[in-house]
């Protein structure tokens, strides 16, 4: 069995509002929840998904964290994928 989290941006552009942050939790294989900036909340997709993400935003320091994440972690690091590009 494995548990393990999944972090990425997606974007078209360098600017923040274009910028989406999304973290996902999977378990063997199987994504059971994510996070995404533009929804701004865990969304679970299995049964114990969702009993996580109501969990998890229940929880409003995790939430603020995550949306923080947008712009410490995605914006520092556009400029590196628009110059490899």
């Amino acid at each position: 069995f494995r548990e393990y989290e999944v972090d990425r941006c997606v974007f078209n552009s360098s600017e923040l509002k274009d910028i989406e942050y999304i973290r996902s939790n999977f378990y063997n294989k199987l994504e059971i929840a994510r996070f995404s900036s533009s929804v701004g909340k865990f969304v679970g997709y299995t049964e114990f998904g969702v009993k996580q993400a109501d969990y998890w935003n229940s929880q409003t320091s995790i939430i603020q964290q995550l949306k923080a994440a947008r712009e410490a972690y995605c914006l520092n690091n556009v400029g590196n994928a628009y110059q490899a590009v």
